[in-house]
């Protein structure tokens, strides 16, 4: 009977060990599929015009390989979650500055729309 036991715990732990190594970033990912919507909304919409919207995807590969290279020895820091979220925080800027500049592609020729001038 305690041989068994024995199997029993060296088996749970086994099994858990790998389980509690594993680095999960939900806030990074959940954060991730955000920005990419608000890239494709853009895009959808005319706000970003495709060279914008290649230069941000670029960012969004950039903070991806981040995330890779932290989860990389199997613990994510505190000071990597810093550096991801600093990271973040700057794509979302550039994604709100792109959507919101003069630069449009309305019609989804793939040039950008020239700005009205005010009369």
């Amino acid at each position: 009977m305690k041989r068994i036991s024995s199997l029993l715990i060296v088996a749970l732990a086994a099994i858990s060990l790998p389980v509690l190594a594993q680095t999960n970033t939900p806030g990074v990912d959940q954060r991730q599929v955000q920005q990419q919507q608000r890239i494709d909304q853009g895009v959808s919409s005319g706000q970003l015009t495709g060279k914008e919207a290649a230069r941000l995807e670029k960012g969004q590969e950039r903070i991806q390989t981040m995330e890779d290279k932290a989860k990389a020895d199997g613990t994510v820091t505190a000071k990597e979650r810093a550096r991801l979220q600093h990271a973040q925080n700057q794509q979302s800027d550039k994604v709100y500055r792109q959507k919101h500049d003069r630069q449009r592609d309305l019609n989804h020729d793939g040039k950008t729309d020239r700005p009205r001038k005010k009369k």
